[in-house]
């Protein structure tokens, strides 16, 4: 709980100050592009204002309910709340992009609890240099965290969950260059040296090995000898790309992808993270999405019950995927 408060704080403190920081630089920038009385004759200069922002919050709805429906049928209603915020910074020579995304999803069945569907933090920053004002092309760093604000259990077991808040989290930082086109929405970032870390805080899930940290070491008798590692370090190479477009009216597409490689553990073996989004717009505050999220991480093994005893068994990595459509309501600020 204090490491959870610890890591929130942190989070909200940098929000903060970079909408701080980009308010006193717009202020600034206002300040000296004003003319004194004696200046009225020149013509005054526009204000340049070197940071944008835009913010995003929405809920999606979908419901299923029945009155005397002889085929049979459990009422249903799921909801997915989310946020997205953008903090960017652009002056000449410099680049700054800053973007927090916030989801989560509940859905309640009859007969059932209330079961987790969605759930994610993501903070990423990116700080580039060109060498002149024609180029696309950056020197680049990177940093990236994600983690998930609740547990999460293999249904219909809740005795014991198999991912909580920062179990697993992960933590990537590289330096690299970036190509950045504007006009056409198009993003590629390549880092031949990237740190990645995967925390697993929860003692039980670090002992267990989760999400491909060194378990703990037992004897012959099952005596504990040593407690399992709570964070895997990872040096590699990372490729991330994004690309908007809108291919209909009133139809955007947005698609991120994720491609890292680890130099010191089977390299070549590649962890895929790629997300594939479609808003299709009805009005300034109704919109439908349908989106897909594919992962694959070789570390991550996958567990399942094989043979009935209500245990757990560990097998190899999978590619994991999810699917979203829903329709809600969509504040852009």
């Amino acid at each position: 709980m204090q490491v959870r408060l610890i890591i929130s704080l942190i989070c909200i403190s940098f929000y903060l100050g970079i909408s701080s920081f980009s308010m006193c630089a717009q202020n600034q920038t206002a300040r000296d592009t004003t003319k004194s009385p004696q200046d009225s004759a020149e013509v005054e200069q526009p204000v340049i204002i070197y940071w944008s922002k835009k913010n995003t919050v929405g809920v999606n709805l979908s419901e299923v309910a029945f009155v005397n429906w002889n085929a049979g049928g459990n009422n249903s209603i799921s909801s997915l709340f989310y946020g997205q915020f953008e903090r960017n910074y652009k002056k000449k020579l410099t680049s700054w992009k800053n973007y927090l995304s916030l989801r989560y999803g509940l859905n309640s069945q009859e007969g059932q609890e209330v079961r987790k569907t969605d759930d994610q933090i993501q903070f990423k920053t990116t700080f580039g240099y060109r060498s002149d004002s024609v180029s696309n092309w950056y020197y680049s760093g990177n940093i990236d965290f994600r983690t998930q604000f609740a547990n999460g259990y293999k249904y219909p077991n809740t005795d014991a969950a198999i991912s909580k808040f920062m179990a697993p989290g992960y933590l990537l930082i590289g330096v690299g260059t970036q190509f950045s086109h504007p006009d056409e929405n198009f993003n590629a970032y390549i880092s031949p040296v990237t740190e990645k870390s995967t925390f697993v805080l929860d003692q039980r899930l670090a002992n267990e090995g989760a999400f491909g940290v060194d378990p703990a070491q037992y004897d012959e008798l099952g005596n504990l000898i040593e407690e399992g590692n709570k964070v895997r370090s990872e040096f590699g190479f990372l490729v991330t790309s994004d690309f908007k477009k809108q291919v209909f009216p009133n139809v955007n597409m947005n698609t991120q992808i994720s491609l890292y490689s680890d130099y010191l553990r089977d390299f070549g073996n590649i962890d895929v993270d790629w997300q594939l989004n479609f808003d299709m717009k009805v009005n300034d505050f109704i919109k439908a999405n349908i989106g897909s999220h594919l992962l694959y991480d070789n570390d991550v093994k996958y567990k399942e019950d094989t043979n009935g005893d209500g245990e757990l068994e560990t097998l190899g990595a999978r590619v994991q995927w999810k699917q979203l459509l829903g329709i809600g309501f969509t504040y852009v600020f």
